[in-house]
């Protein structure tokens, strides 16, 4: 399995690449102006569902019984899709999936896709992998379109370029739209309706020359072959129904069983993400019906990690995830660091479960990701789908510790011996020594009561990490011992 996912960049530990962020005082103004005014919109939306509870707990039962019956659920799926006239390919790893979709795209003699938004393609470097091909990829989301113009790397689930003002998103469309097609209008503006004038007009051409579109899905019904998108702007919809050819690449873990289970996630997930009571734009499509939306329809079933992930059973819950985002909107540490310091397409709370579990823990960046967290369960309780981010990060830190899947060899996940812990495993072990004997423990804290004018307020070397930031706890002037041998004579009082 790759330390990174294919199409992005070699990143530092979570540490070093947040220490950078937080000295970006735009960046900071920019995430806290945008997940303060999501959150509280969403927080309203909720508010309005006297059984949010309870649609909370379907979600998460469905999505459990699903992933206990994933085989059989995909294997009906793709009888489902099948039928109705689609093809179904299945991918192991990134790379499959990118040879399948540039194949598909250089059988139909095209050499430009339009696409839309989709954190699977983002995964497995879609866009990077075509371009090697000689096969162009245009986003049309807007907020992707901002990423892709810029050069950039997305840094939300639901809101790609958070981490850009209007200005900073005026100067890019100003400066790179002619590169890619239609110019922006002379005399741009960065009022949001001459901004989203510009990406309309620009996207048009796409729109109506396109043969070829490629998507994601955020639901697959399993007894229809049904896939959804959800949106909020239409480009989506223009994008499944225009071109001659769909192909849709989808994680395994997106599949849900039946109508009435997709009917809890269309009302959780709007008021979870944008905070409308219903989005603007869900797209539904079945195989290739007759005269109505593309001729050829490609399914991608996408593993890349899920599988090894499933065989976990606290980790698991991650592949709950219905890409809500809500859990990056509420995260403190989301809030001052961004979604470029995670290092993957999965930022915030829920990448720090997902990747790690999807990409091993090979690398320096998916060891810390666990540890970038303050534990202080705000994303478990918005998480629409109920799943406890701060057990699964804790869980991980253990692995981290103990050594666990960080790397596929062949067709095994092969176990790699912990790194980078053995300060931490050196000072378990001598605790555990003092604890079992009382007279050593005793005498230790005589002599740190007796030298603690000599203490000094951080700890040196490795130690630097934790204490960079917080001062040592003062050791007191008597031992706890001492003190109840001198007042109480070591014996509790009865009255």
């Amino acid at each position: 399995m790759s330390a990174t996912f294919v199409g992005m960049p070699a990143f530092p530990a979570f540490p070093e690449a947040a220490r950078e962020a937080v000295r970006d005082a735009t960046l900071r103004g920019n995430l806290r102006h945008a997940t303060h005014t999501i959150r509280s919109k969403r927080a309203r939306a909720v508010g309005e569902l006297s059984d949010w509870a309870e649609l909370r707990e379907a979600g998460r039962r469905i999505k459990d019984h699903t992933l206990r019956h994933l085989d059989r659920y995909l294997v009906r799926l793709e009888e489902s899709v099948t039928a109705a006239g689609g093809t179904v390919h299945w991918a192991a790893d990134a790379e499959e999936a990118n040879r399948i979709v540039a194949g598909l795209v250089r059988a139909t003699g095209e050499s430009e896709v339009v696409k839309v938004k989709s954190m699977a393609t983002q995964e497995i470097g879609l866009n990077e992998a075509l371009e090697a091909e000689g096969i162009r990829a245009y986003e049309t989301d807007l907020a992707e379109l901002i990423v892709q113009l810029g050069k950039d790397r997305p840094s939300h689930i639901l809101v790609p370029a958070i981490h850009r003002n209007r200005g900073e998103i005026r100067d890019i469309f100003a400066t790179e739209m002619g590169e890619w097609g239609r110019p922006a209008p002379e005399g741009l503006t960065d009022t949001p309706a001459e901004l989203a004038e510009a990406a309309r007009l620009h996207l048009r051409e796409k729109f109506l020359r396109a043969k070829v579109g490629v998507s994601g899905a955020n639901f697959m019904v399993a007894e229809t072959g049904t896939l959804v998108v959800v949106e909020s702007e239409g480009n989506g919809r223009m994008c499944l129904t225009l071109p001659e050819t769909l192909i849709s690449v989808v994680g395994i873990e997106k599949v849900v069983p039946t109508w009435r289970d997709l009917e809890v996630f269309l009302q959780t997930l709007p008021r979870s993400s944008t905070a409308e009571r219903m989005n603007p734009y869900t797209s539904m499509w079945t195989g290739t019906p007759d005269g109505d939306g593309p001729d050829t329809f490609h399914l991608v079933l996408l593993d890349n990690g899920r599988t090894d992930t499933l065989a976990d059973t606290v980790g698991r819950q991650a592949l709950r995830c219905i890409r809500c985002s809500a859990c990056l909107n509420v995260c403190p540490v989301y809030e001052r660091a961004g979604g470029h310091a995670y290092g993957s397409v999965y930022p915030g709370p829920i990448g720090a479960i997902l990747s790690p579990q999807l990409r091993g823990t090979a690398s320096e960046i998916d060891a810390s990701l666990p540890y970038a967290s303050s534990l202080c369960g705000a994303c478990y309780d918005v998480c629409p789908v109920a799943i406890d981010i701060p057990e699964v990060l804790v869980h991980l830190r253990e692995r981290v510790v103990e050594g666990g899947p960080a790397v596929r060899e062949g067709n095994r996940v092969v176990l790699k011996p912990a790194r980078g812990h053995a300060a931490e495993r050196a000072a378990m072990r001598a605790a555990r020594w003092a604890f079992a004997h009382p007279g050593a423990l005793r005498t230790g804290q005589r002599l740190a009561s007796r030298t603690r004018r000599l203490h000094p307020r951080t700890l040196p070397g490795p130690g630097r990490a934790w204490s960079g930031s917080r001062d040592l706890p003062a050791v007191p002037a008597e031992p706890f011992r001492d003190w109840w041998q001198r007042t109480r004579g070591g014996k509790d009082e009865v009255k």
